[in-house]
Formats: C-alpha cells, structure tokens, sequence
C-alpha cells in the first residue's frame, strides 16, 4: 500500500474501528538474523515516516504518548490496550471535535512480523 493510500485509510479511520495494520513485514520464525530483521525494521521505519510526515502536513505536528501505562491499567480498552501490548509509544494528531488518529511501529513477539499500526479514538489522552 502506497503512502497515499495508507493516509486515505488512516483519513477515514473510525473511532471504533480498532487497529488497523497498514503495513507488515515477513515473520521471522525461519531467519531471525540480525540483517534480515534489521532490514525489515528499516523497511516499516521508513513507511512509518513517510505516513508521519503527511499526517504533520494535514494535521500538524504530534504529540508522543507513551503506552506502557496502559499495560498496567485495569481499565484499558482498545484501541489503547492492543496498542500497548505491540508497541511502546505511537504518535498521535489531533484531527478536531475530540479526535485523535495515532501512528505506531510494533511486533507482538521477536518471530512474528514488524507492523505499521494505525488507530482513531476519541477518548482523552495524557499529555
């Protein structure tokens, strides 16, 4: 998926809509090499980039929020508790009206894919 096409999903993303995974790398569970994974991460880093910046240029700069709190909330819900348990930080824009869209790179575990994770919300966020 293009960077153009990634920003229309990320665009029209719901608030309920859960995370979406717009990008992902092969699995590891045959070749965890450190250049096959390091060039893979390198290959989701730059998609994650691209995508940033033309959500900085609609949306303005963003804010980072850290997720490992959310891990240790009882109270968590999604999109929130499934993006703590990929990903240590996402970056998140504020789109208006109490919307927020956010950008994350995570890996449920070191053998399954690299992701490029997007997701909508509306619930408030720590500053």
């Amino acid at each position: 998926m293009s960077t153009a096409d990634q920003f229309v999903a990320v665009n029209a993303l719901h608030p309920d809509a859960g995370v979406l995974v717009l990008q992902e790398t092969r699995d590891f569970w045959d070749d965890r090499a450190a250049e096959v994974v390091e060039a893979a991460q390198t290959e989701i880093d730059a998609a994650h980039d691209a995508l940033a910046a033309e959500l900085t240029a609609r949306w303005g700069d963003p804010t980072k929020v850290e997720l490992w709190p959310y891990l240790e909330d009882d109270d968590a819900q999604d999109p929130m508790l499934e993006l703590s348990q990929l990903s240590g930080s996402m970056l998140v824009w504020h789109r208006g009206a109490g919307g927020w869209v956010a950008l994350a790179v995570g890996q449920a575990d070191a053998e399954f894919p690299i992701q490029l994770l997007a997701a909508a919300g509306t619930a408030e966020l720590p500053s």
